[in-house]
């Protein structure tokens, strides 16, 4: 993992839905600020609106609101490296679905915080929560694997890159500013781990369509046994005429 993985899959659709919203809100926010603002309340992660109004949409929709343009490029250089690699080795849906699992692990984390520490007007944004989950799967299934620590020219193994990863986090907890966006990564982490550990190998999509051909086959199998039944009912009575 020394280059630039190929820019294709389920990655490239995170990579761009998420760069379509960063510039979609740039230029909303350049014709009419205020409008932007009521986008970012709806679409981003507020803890009081989710606790006191039920806006629990936002635990699906805060990843793809972004600020600033060095966090958000290494966001998304972060998901198009760990995303492409293991969308290559388990699937798009296996992907989107750990993804998916870990934002809103790093949401309901990032809520129960704020709630905690009675902040429920703070913002929770970004998809961090989501990368967090994909670097411990990685960290876990390709422990030993070597890659270059982008930007530097450094090669470090996938499990010691994780456990950099999560120091960070928990660091980000002693910061007042910070501790709930480092929570929220962590509720993240936490459910990309456990995604990993008890998820079907395919994912739970494969697994339950796997399950739906076992039911279908089943059934044919039974009418078919059935259809045999009554050939052999109609035989014995047309031997016995």
């Amino acid at each position: 993992m020394l280059g630039f993985p190929d820019f294709r899959g389920f990655t490239r659709q995170l990579v761009l839905w998420n760069l379509g919203a960063y510039f979609l809100l740039l230029i909303l926010g350049a014709v009419s600020a205020s409008t932007a603002l009521v986008v970012v309340s709806y679409l981003g992660l507020i803890p009081g609106l989710v606790l006191q109004h039920g806006f629990v949409w936002e635990l699906a929709t805060y990843w793809v609101i972004h600020q600033g343009i060095l966090n958000t490029a290494l966001e998304l250089l972060s998901l198009w490296f760990l995303g492409s690699f293991l969308e290559d080795q388990h699937g798009a849906r296996w992907l989107g679905e750990i993804f998916f699992a870990s934002v809103l692990g790093g949401g309901l984390a990032g809520v129960a915080l704020a709630a905690a520490v009675h902040v429920p007007n703070f913002l929770i944004y970004g998809c961090w929560a989501g990368i967090t989950g994909l670097m411990v799967a990685f960290g876990v299934l390709y422990a030993d694997m070597q890659f270059m620590m982008f930007p530097l020219p450094i090669m470090i193994k996938a499990k010691h890159m994780t456990i950099v990863y999560l120091l960070i986090m928990v660091a980000m907890l002693f910061f007042p500013a910070e501790r709930i966006f480092g929570f929220s990564q962590l509720g993240g982490a936490l459910f990309g781990y456990l995604y990993v550990k008890f998820a079907p190998r395919r994912g739970f999509a494969f697994a339950g369509t796997e399950s739906l051909y076992g039911v279908r086959n089943r059934y044919y199998r039974w009418k078919r046994r059935r259809a045999a039944r009554k050939f052999e009912v109609y035989m014995r009575k047309h031997r016995d005429n």
